[in-house]
């Protein structure tokens, strides 16, 4: 049974790195226990299930690595990425030639807990500013080689995916204001290279005035206490979006999009998610 259709956003050839990289780190040169202890006809069924509360993302990526050492394996999920699941919950069942599928078994966990933790600490930020009317982003802090994974993660989570990387979206952050001199030129050397949609970091109030006098179209208001950005919102006064970003906790979230920013990024979701607890048991199928 060929794998499923990807969802939306991501590429076969990215998903296919990942997967081969992951087999080749684990699984070399051979699975020397399986070949040695498991008979070749043996066929297995597992059932794979969540240990715990979660989130799920990236069953599919589980499927291909599946699929992809042993062709000759059945896969059938039981849930849809962006669930919300409890402990003992089956995620999917999975059958075929034992061999390969203990092979694959860890890198499917690997990947599938991955991202269902980002996914599930991404919906934990999601629900805590649950009626504020802020929107939760996410970062570039992604662990390398797996940004599109892990965005793909927190958008099952809830959150809005922000720039994919250095290519898409200008921010112009306090490094690049230091080579410019101030904020405002660093805003007008980005218009006159006609760059849409230009977002500005801005440290305090000043900057904030200064580059919304350039022209900016965001505002990346950082490190700001609650006091401040409200004052930084009455000062834009709804003239273009503001985000908020910079040691944002799940202590801090809500109080922060309740000073009326419009975003508010959370490097965390994706650069500290925990992985969650994901089993898969296997029963050896008479023939």
């Amino acid at each position: 049974m060929p794998p499923s259709n990807l969802p939306a956003g991501l590429d076969e050839a990215d998903i296919s790195r990942v997967i081969e990289a992951a087999l080749a780190e684990d699984v070399g040169t051979g699975d020397i226990t399986s070949l040695s202890v498991i008979p070749e006809d043996t066929c297995f069924t597992g059932v794979m299930a969540a240990r715990q509360p979660m989130v799920l993302a990236g069953l599919f990526l589980a499927e291909r690595v599946f699929m992809r050492v042993e062709p000759k394996s059945v896969f059938t999920p039981m849930a849809t990425d962006g669930d919300k699941l409890q402990a003992g919950d089956v995620i999917a069942r999975i059958e075929g030639p034992a061999r390969g599928l203990l092979t694959a078994e860890r890198t499917a966990l690997n990947l599938l807990q991955l991202l269902s933790g980002i996914a599930t600490q991404t919906r934990t930020y999601v629900e805590r500013i649950a009626g504020t009317g802020c929107t939760l982003l996410d970062t570039r802090k992604t662990i390398p080689g797996l940004r599109h994974l892990s965005k793909y993660a927190t958008r099952a989570g809830g959150a809005k995916n922000h720039r994919m990387g250095l290519y898409d979206g200008v921010l112009i952050k306090d490094n690049h204001v230091a080579v410019c001199g101030s904020v405002a030129e660093a805003v007008r050397r980005a218009k006159a290279d006609k760059r849409p949609n230009i977002e500005a970091e801005c440290d305090t109030l000043e900057q904030v005035q200064d580059a919304l006098a350039a022209g900016a179209d965001i505002l990346l208001l950082d490190n700001m206490d609650t006091d401040t950005l409200r004052l930084a919102v009455d000062l834009v006064g709804k003239r273009i979006p503001l985000e908020a970003s910079g040691g944002v906790s799940l202590d801090t979230v809500r109080a922060i999009a309740e000073t009326g920013v419009d975003y508010v990024s959370v490097g965390r979701i994706t650069q500290s998610a925990p992985a969650v607890d994901i089993g898969l048991d296997w029963q050896t199928n008479d023939h």
